[in-house]
């Protein structure tokens, strides 16, 4: 028995959403959103999300990363930004929100979704 031309549609539809939802997922792990050239502890995203990476762009002294809601909670330190110049896939789930806290002298750049 041959597919009805509704079945082939289908089967289409579900590829193509099937391929949204990994390009989608791909994104997310990449870090869809940017925040860039930080200096000082800035809340950069609120609720769930992921921390994708951290660029130092200008090393100075080691910062900070925590899950917070806002930029003066800093109990709940995720990461630290190392005091070397580079990119570092850090690819962390967040719940509360991300601030980030560059050492002294430091300048960095977070991408997250």
């Amino acid at each position: 028995m041959a597919a009805s031309l509704d079945d082939i549609l289908t089967t289409q539809r579900n590829g193509v959403i099937a391929a949204n939802n990994i390009a989608q997922t791909y994104l997310n792990v990449q870090g869809i959103v940017a925040a860039n050239a930080l200096t000082t502890t800035t809340l950069v995203s609120t609720g769930t999300g992921r921390l994708a990476s951290v660029s130092v762009l200008v090393a100075g002294a080691a910062g900070k990363i925590y899950d917070a809601a806002n930029s003066s909670l800093t109990t709940n330190q995720i990461y630290v930004i190392p005091a070397v110049v580079g990119v570092y896939v850090v690819n962390w789930p967040i719940v509360n929100g991300i601030v980030v806290a560059p050492g002294a002298g430091q300048t960095v750049s977070v991408s997250y979704s």
